[in-house]
């Protein structure tokens, strides 16, 4: 058998998935609605639907991300505290870079299972997995470290956000930097800080 027919078999045999547009993130924008001290998030089920979660486990990490409690009632969630869009839409990157996208191919061909009680993000494009829970075994020593606004740091950058942001991580902090690249060492600038998400610039 040579090369080309041996590659052409193996491609093939890959999961339908690894291969079919469809399988590729379609993720409603946020819609967000402030009520005096609390803000709702109206369309939580259909984000988990398009992420292929369940939607209480979407809220509870957007609810850890922005640094705040809250409540879902099985249709809508609510947070305390007043937040916009972007807020819920870098919230939302954090959850699909940790939850959803395979680290290996980056596709969203993924499921979440439990095994020996550590919970497992496992790809059905390219059979990679992972434990999604080593952000959390590693807060007790990353969140030692602290963003300040108004103050620059070097960070890299190590995954895209929805909206095309350059995303990087500093103790518990997660960053969104525009106009930044995966795999780029830049000079962040803090502009605003919500919770355990920072917004920022390039210097």
């Amino acid at each position: 058998m040579n090369y080309d027919s041996a590659l052409d078999r193996a491609y093939d045999e890959l999961p339908e998935q690894a291969h079919d547009e469809g399988s590729r993130l379609n993720v409603p924008d946020p819609v967000g609605e402030t009520d005096g001290a609390f803000t709702r998030l109206n369309n939580i089920s259909d984000i988990a639907d398009a992420l292929g979660r369940e939607p209480d486990h979407v809220h509870s990490a957007i609810q850890r991300a922005l640094g705040t409690s809250g409540q879902f009632d099985g249709e809508r969630a609510r947070y305390n505290g007043s937040f916009d869009e972007s807020d819920f839409d870098a919230a939302l990157d954090d959850y699909i870079a940790e939850f959803v996208t395979c680290s290996e191919c980056g596709l969203p061909d993924t499921v979440l299972t439990t095994e020996d009680g550590i919970q497992m993000l496992r790809c059905q494009a390219c059979g990679a997995f992972r434990p999604v829970q080593k952000r959390s075994s590693a807060s007790s020593q990353a969140s030692q470290a602290t963003l300040e606004e108004g103050k620059s740091y070097e960070v890299k950058i190590t995954g895209t956000g929805r909206k095309g942001d350059g995303v990087a991580e500093k103790g518990k902090y997660t960053i969104f930097v525009p106009g930044a690249r995966e795999g780029d060492v830049v000079t962040a600038y803090i502009e605003s800080i919500n919770g355990n998400l920072a917004f920022a610039r390039q210097v």
